[in-house]
């Protein structure tokens, strides 16, 4: 049996995000992709070097086979093996291939997309030995990609320029790629040499050299008639004076973008002051500057003064965007008026939540974003599922990062606090939490994270009507519980847990019930929480998830009764007398307990079991208690041949059952809930005595008026519809027995007609 009552809870497709829109199905392409994903070890066979081909395969549709290659990136399934399957470039032809953090090698990378005629690239932060110049080089192979090629990332990765392949005596370069339009190596070892050869790409329109080793910016003048966009932020290397540096930004005359934006965690508060000084004059000056410019980011710059930004706001009416986060300008009054203006700041919710849209990959300005965000939601009061997606996102772009997850699940929490997570989009909510059990995973012995995730954990809703693994939620939380002893963690960790347990498949609570650290590390918060008498949640809680555990749970019982759980639980029995709430789950484990066979010899203590009687008998007594001290002594009286104790006791329970019961008030709350019926089949047969029979049919009738849709299916399955005929149409049977087994035949029979209709 299951406890269940919960009022003390408190409180484009390529290159689109991983995040699935929330708002609605996934589309059927996509699941038919993750099926192919799931299933490729059944459609492959593998070459004589290991790697995968599909067995038979029609001609993919080209967007198809690029979106396929994408989602195995995503989900972590690709590698030289799998990407052996895109060797075949007659089904699956790409044109914009994404490999971004997948561990491919330069020899499979060379085999599997070098033959193909591909338009964009993203090969961002691989981890396996492929370098940028095998990136190069195996493109520049193709001569076809020499001309189609018309975008390409090599965010993160090693450019490795000195391992470059010479063709026929001929280095070959960026340059050999003259199709390029967009090229992105931030976070790369790029040299001014690297940087001099790409600027003579011809139709070069979009560079990003972000967190290079750049020192000079002169080789954009060769570009200076076809760059529309450069990114540049945090070139802690550059060496050009202010004056040098705005001369050559100046010539860049159809640049409309232009990311020039710093780190402003930097250690050395000189480190980019020249680069503050160049802004400082870009804002100030002439408009004549730059002049196709729609598009500034400055952020992080701290040198920028309100003056400027309000000159270069009112020189400039075709201005789209301006990144002004961490400059200490971004309340600047003229900015308010500007409608069409997209801004990133700290002012206001838009500013914040810009800046978490467009800084998604720079941990620095995410870090500012947070903490923005967190106080800007303390007092929040109506939904906000567009913040919480980019919460989410920003926690999956830094998955190690510890600054980002400690501001980001408190941001998670504001957001899905009290009434607030109801009104989210139930996937969202999904999404989130399976991203906290993972944050709690990467951050294990930071109090601060742990306690962030159980407080958006600690949910009544979520944890019951929102879908994700809750054996590993449970699992997370037993295991940091054993560390933590910090009174409110503990009672959230518990109730967390309390009701994780319930929630759990009959496989699942076998694997977890089969733990005994899980067993005492329950039992010691009880210990714990009587001896110092107290009632609390936490102990309700923990009494809750040990009563959840041992539901059906042979493995779980025999490790209670290996843990001394029965004699702390005959303690706490006595001492908490005055206390049916407690009284009540401490007798629904126990009723667990009875209702093992091989366990019931435990219980076969007199004092134990006159105790229990005389809860059973005590009018005075609440009727849950009295119900499941009715549980405990039918089930142990129903086996005659187990019974070792005196047989006037014996008697004495059978006749105290049945009179007992006659005297219970029908319940309205519902006070306990049922995986099955098969523990009551041994009650119900026609040769029981009838106390045993009357408390077994006493129980079903209760929870089926309460909540007959989860139990009418489980009557016909188990059986238990032709146990309870059987009872009803038996001569010897007793009449109240008879006129519970119809009510319930009756409610089941009425259930169906109208199911029916």
């Amino acid at each position: 049996m299951l406890f269940c009552t919960l009022e003390e809870i408190t409180p484009s497709l390529l290159h689109g995000d991983v995040l699935q829109d929330a708002d609605g199905p996934q589309a059927l392409v996509g699941l038919c992709l993750a099926q192919v994903c799931c299933s490729l070890d059944a459609l492959c066979s593998r070459r004589t070097d290991g790697s995968m081909s599909l067995i038979w395969a029609p001609p993919f549709p080209q967007e198809m086979a690029d979106q396929l290659l994408h989602m195995m990136a995503t989900k972590g399934l690709l590698n030289d093996t799998t990407i052996g399957i895109f060797r075949n470039c007659k089904e699956l032809r790409l044109r914009r291939a994404s490999i971004r953090c997948s561990p491919v090698s330069a020899e499979a990378f060379h085999l599997a997309l070098c033959p193909h005629r591909l338009q964009e690239l993203d090969a961002s932060w691989v981890s396996g030995s492929l370098s940028g110049a095998n990136v190069i080089s195996g493109l520049a192979s193709n001569k076809e990609c020499r001309s189609s090629l018309q975008k390409l990332s090599l965010n993160g990765l090693q450019l490795d320029w000195q391992a470059v392949v010479v063709d026929k005596g001929v280095r070959v370069g960026f340059s050999s790629l003259q199709g390029l339009r967009a090229l992105n190596i931030a976070n790369t070892d790029l040299t001014d040499s690297v940087l001099e050869d790409i600027c003579t790409l011809p139709q070069l329109e979009s560079l990003d050299i972000s967190c290079s080793a750049i020192s000079k910016l002169t080789a954009l003048l060769e570009c200076k008639n076809t760059l529309r966009s450069l990114t540049a932020h945090r070139l802690r290397q550059l060496d050009m004076s202010p004056a040098k540096l705005l001369f050559v930004l100046s010539q860049l005359h159809v640049l409309r973008h232009l990311d020039f934006s710093d780190d402003h965690f930097a250690v050395d508060d000189s480190d980019g002051r020249d680069g503050d000084e160049t802004m400082q004059q870009l804002l100030e000056g002439s408009p004549h500057v730059l002049p196709s410019l729609v598009s500034l980011d400055i952020s992080g710059r701290k040198r920028i003064t309100e003056a400027a930004v309000r000159a270069f706001v009112e020189a400039r009416s075709g201005l789209a965007f301006l990144g002004l986060l961490a400059t200490g300008v971004s309340s600047c009054e003229v900015l308010s008026s500007q409608k069409n203006l997209k801004l990133t700041g700290e002012a206001n919710e838009e500013q914040v939540c810009e800046a978490l849209r467009r800084y998604r990959d720079r941990e620095c300005f995410i870090r500012e974003a947070l903490i923005h965000l967190y106080n800007l939601t303390m007092d929040i009061d109506t939904p906000q599922p567009d913040m919480l997606k980019l919460v989410l996102r920003v926690m999956q772009s830094h998955p190690s990062s510890l600054h980002v997850h400690l501001v980001a699940t408190a941001c998670a929490f504001n957001l899905t606090t009290q009434d607030l997570a109801e009104a989210m989009p139930v996937s969202l909510l999904s999404s989130t939490v399976t991203q906290l059990l993972y944050t709690m995973k990467t951050f294990p012995n930071h109090q601060q994270v742990q306690k962030n995730c159980l407080l958006m954990l600690c949910s009544d809703y979520i944890l019951q009507d929102v879908p994700f693994d809750k054996y590993l939620a449970a699992t997370l939380v037993i295991n940091w519980l054993s560390s933590h002893e910090d009174p409110t963690l503990q009672r959230m960790a518990v109730a967390v847990i309390s009701i994780l347990v319930a929630k759990l498949s009959a496989q699942e609570i076998t694997q977890f019930s089969k733990n005994v650290f899980i067993m005492k590390q329950l039992l010691a918060i009880v210990q714990q929480k009587a001896m110092v008498g107290v009632v609390d949640s936490t102990l309700k809680f923990a009494l809750s998830a040990l009563w959840n555990l041992t539901d059906e749970m042979p493995a779980a019982a025999r490790n209670f009764i290996e843990c001394q759980g029965l004699e702390l639980y005959e303690e706490v029995l006595e001492s908490y007398c005055t206390e049916p709430s407690i009284q009540q789950k401490l007798l629904g484990l126990l009723n667990n307990i009875a209702e093992v066979e091989e366990m019931q010899a435990h219980l076969m203590e007199e004092d134990l079991l006159e105790h229990i009687l005389s809860l059973l008998q005590d009018s005075q007594v609440e009727v849950g208690v009295r119900y499941f001290a009715g549980g405990i002594l039918a089930h142990l009286t129903s086996r005659p041949e187990a019974w070792t104790l005196d047989e006037e006791l014996h008697t004495t329970i059978l006749k105290q059952l049945h009179a007992s019961i006659m005297t219970w008030t029908h319940m309205d709350r519902e006070m306990v809930s049922y995986r099955s019926f098969r523990p009551f089949c041994p009650l119900l047969q026609t040769c029981q005595p009838s106390g045993v029979q009357l408390w077994a049919v006493w129980a079903m009738q209760l929870v089926c008026s309460q909540n007959m849709s989860h139990y009418s299916s489980m009557l016909e399955k188990e059986g238990v519809t032709e146990l309870l005929k059987a009872l009803a149409a038996h001569p010897d049977t007793h009449s109240d027995i008879k006129g519970l087994s119809e009510s319930i035949l009756s409610m089941a029979e009425q259930h169906q007609k109208i199911h029916r209709i």
